[in-house]
């Protein structure tokens, strides 16, 4: 998984997330925590069809209250 989001991440300029399953959670959180680390940033968004990702959206932002991850990775 990993060498395939290296390659798709070479080829992009930015990335949305469609309703999906565990492997675009990990695809995502890999894209995210490569911009947290300073290794590599492009622009990442969630389609958010019907609320899909509502309980993920809540779940970052509690991260963030109570200090987890920084404010920047949302």
């Amino acid at each position: 998984m990993h060498d395939r989001i290296w390659k798709i991440f070479d080829n992009f300029d930015a990335f949305i997330a469609f309703p999906g399953g565990i492997g675009t959670l990990e695809e995502n959180f890999q894209i995210a925590s490569w911009a947290q680390l300073n290794i590599r940033h492009k622009p990442l968004g969630l389609l958010n069809v019907d609320g899909f990702f509502n309980k993920l959206l809540s779940f970052l932002d509690q991260a963030e209250e109570e200090n987890f991850i920084p404010h920047s990775t949302q």
